[in-house]
């Protein structure tokens, strides 16, 4: 058996995306059987973790060397115990902020304990990229598991284990064996609210760094495309840069490093929790260009009943240089995700959201501004039909070339043009075939890589996302 199964979705959902990617265009370009070929595989590596981790480093505070030096301790000490611990940390010749770091399994050989663990999946997906199991994650552990057992740990694919149960023979899909940090008791039997680590994982199936509390004003952990994505918007310094749905703050805080920390960039959530975070990660990159306002893009243009303001939202039309538009998608290139709940329904509510948000953006766009729209989903409605109904809306639009471009084309279906597509940076984690390379520094294979080969591996073993650039003509 694998050590993943493919990704659980319902029916309707699959079915959805199924014909989706057997649309008309790409039947006639790759027949049934290379597009039923594909589809399979994409099931297959969505519920996968990237081969790669990412690390944007915060060059605004320190030189690459002395973050790579860093990081390069902190990585032998986490992963001593291996026999081997020539892991290595390689630069992108794309992208010079940012280190890769090649994640090694899965490991399919570990042993399993008879004291299990079940976690929720998204505890299970945290897991897999590299993190500890925190209590709240928890719903089943053995009668008497007191602190210090060796656990053995399980995610829950389908939703359906208790919380509080002692066992559960469900479906389940092992993530690793780790330490208990907690009695039993102490997780379910508490009044207190739950926090801290539950089970510190010792022998995850994919081993990477963690990197909790770990050089936190020298690196953010990004997906390669989001890092892409502050590239191609290319801000400069001195401009006055909108980032419409910002939370977390990942690509607002590197949109302000790229800027040197000069000029405006302004960050917008409509959710107060999520935009705290966002001020949290500037100050702790300590990034002073940053204005944070929790409001709702969609109403972000002022009007004659609303005026605008002279500082933050609602804006005057045509008062930004630079928008990125990260906009709310249904999110089915997340990666690992073993298992999506969500209806057919939930997961084709977004274009009309995405629409608003995009036609509030040209409006704030000054004539010559660059507009950058991406999501981390897989769908045309999303990604390529949203292109070609803003390029018929908006004549005002015209695609550009992005630099850099290290994912491939736009996908067939939406009735754009090859060339259209070719402007277009689609990441697809169907490129990489469902057997693909996967790094162990103690097999012959893996050491004889050289450089080019894992950038290339790293370029595509990625999460599903998608980038168009647009610049708004006078």
């Amino acid at each position: 058996m694998p050590a993943f199964p493919k990704i659980s979705l319902r029916p309707e959902v699959e079915h959805y995306l199924r014909n989706v990617f057997k649309n008309t265009e790409l039947l006639n370009a790759f027949g049934l059987e290379g597009t039923e070929q594909k589809f399979e595989v994409l099931l297959t590596r969505l519920s996968q973790p990237p081969g790669f981790t990412t690390v944007r480093l915060n060059t605004h505070l320190a030189s690459v060397e002395c973050i790579r030096d860093l990081l390069t301790e902190e990585i032998q000490k986490q992963l001593k115990d291996l026999r081997k611990c020539d892991v290595r940390i390689l630069p992108h010749p794309k992208l010079p902020d940012v280190l890769l770091i090649p994640v090694i399994g899965p490991r399919e050989n570990l042993a399993k304990y008879s004291s299990e663990v079940i976690v929720g999946v998204q505890c299970g997906n945290a897991v897999l990229r590299g993190a500890h199991v925190f209590a709240p994650g928890i719903l089943s552990a053995p009668k008497f598991m007191k602190a210090g057992d060796v656990v053995s740990v399980f995610s829950d694919i389908d939703g359906k284990c208790t919380r509080g149960a002692m066992e559960f023979q469900g479906n389940k899909v092992f993530v690793g064996n780790g330490i208990a940090e907690m009695k039993r008791s102490s997780i379910f039997c508490s009044d207190k609210p739950l926090k801290g680590i539950g089970i510190r994982m010792t022998e995850p199936v994919c081993l990477s760094p963690c990197f909790d509390k770990v050089l936190s004003n020298h690196i953010f952990l990004q997906n390669l495309p989001s890092v892409v994505v502050g590239h191609v918007l290319a801000p400069v310094p001195g401009e006055r840069i909108l980032d419409m749905c910002a939370a977390p703050g990942g690509k607002t805080t590197h949109i302000a490093a790229l800027m040197h920390d000069q000029g405006e960039v302004i960050a917008m959530d409509k959710i107060a929790n999520k935009l705290e975070r966002i001020k949290q990660n500037a100050a702790l990159l300590q990034l002073k260009c940053i204005k944070a306002y929790c409001f709702n893009g969609t109403k972000a243009l002022a009007t004659d009943a609303t005026g605008s303001s002279t500082d933050g939202p609602p804006f005057s039309p045509e008062s930004f240089d630079r928008i990125l538009l990260d906009a709310p998608c249904s999110g089915l290139g997340q990666r690992p995700n073993m298992a999506c709940t969500w209806s057919l329904k939930e997961v084709l509510s977004y274009q009309p959201l995405q629409r608003k948000l995009f036609t509030v953006a040209v409006k704030l766009l000054k004539p010559g501004g660059v507009l950058v729209y991406s999501t981390c989903t897989i769908t045309l409605a999303e990604n390529e039909e949203q292109v070609a109904w803003a390029l018929q809306t908006f004549p005002c639009l015209r695609l550009q070339p992005q630099e850099p471009h290290l994912g491939g084309e736009g996908m067939m279906g939406a009735c754009l043009s090859r060339d259209q597509l070719k402007q277009l940076q689609r990441f697809d984690p169907a490129c990489v075939p469902a057997e693909g390379f996967r790094f162990n520094p103690e097999e012959e294979e893996s050491s004889q890589r050289t450089e080019a080969d894992f950038i290339q591996q790293a370029n595509k073993d990625t999460i599903g996302f998608f980038i168009a650039k647009f610049v708004k003509v006078p």
